[in-house]
């Protein structure tokens, strides 16, 4: 572990290789698991604000979820996460004419409707932020639908932290990141030793 402020970073960060590849995995994370994309309570308001902006996206199940029982719901663990359909599916996917999932939020962001990007927990993965007491646990979530992330990633050399430095940075700031550079390049300097 590699601690930066009030974070333990895990070596898995700066050891892995990845890089998205959508074209292979289709998108499954935001279609598996056992509950929604976890979420931080000021998100809850954004999700709520993008919501006209994203609806001509979502399929009929989503609305109706989202009319129901709202953006999101307490899960199993306690943990904010957004709601989901027929136990899976974000309520915020969309598919493209290829059948990749996508999120509703990101595309409507593209195209300048919402100045909301995606909840940070979707913008990170496969980094999973744990929040305790007095610290934040920044891990590596190995899960066999990213195979071909770690794959990908391994040919183009891509080390996961700098993969995932725009939502690092997003979360933590230009400062923390820096920091996380720089313990990563003496991390493998050490390493190569």
């Amino acid at each position: 572990m590699i601690q930066i402020d009030n974070t333990l970073v895990s070596l898995d960060v700066i050891e892995a290789y990845f890089l998205c590849d959508l074209a292979a995995c289709k998108g499954a994370c935001c279609i598996e698991g056992d509950s929604g994309a976890p979420l931080e309570k000021s998100e809850l308001k954004e999700l709520e604000n993008a919501l006209p902006a994203v609806w001509e996206y979502l399929s009929a199940e989503a609305q109706a979820i989202i009319k129901k029982q709202g953006v999101a719901y307490i899960d199993s663990d306690g943990d904010i996460v957004t709601s989901i359909v027929n136990g899976k599916d974000c309520v915020f996917t969309c598919y493209d004419k290829n059948g990749n999932c996508l999120c509703a939020l990101e595309k409507a962001y593209k195209e300048g409707k919402v100045n909301f990007y995606k909840p940070v927990s979707c913008h990170l993965y496969p980094i999973r932020i744990t929040e305790y007491k007095d610290f934040s646990a920044v891990n590596y979530n190995k899960w066999n639908i990213c195979k071909s992330g770690c794959t990908l990633g391994k040919q183009n050399k891509l080390p996961l932290y700098q993969f995932l430095k725009e939502p690092l940075i997003r979360k933590f700031g230009e400062k923390w990141y820096s920091a996380l550079e720089i313990t990563a390049r003496k991390w493998q300097d050490q390493q190569a030793k």
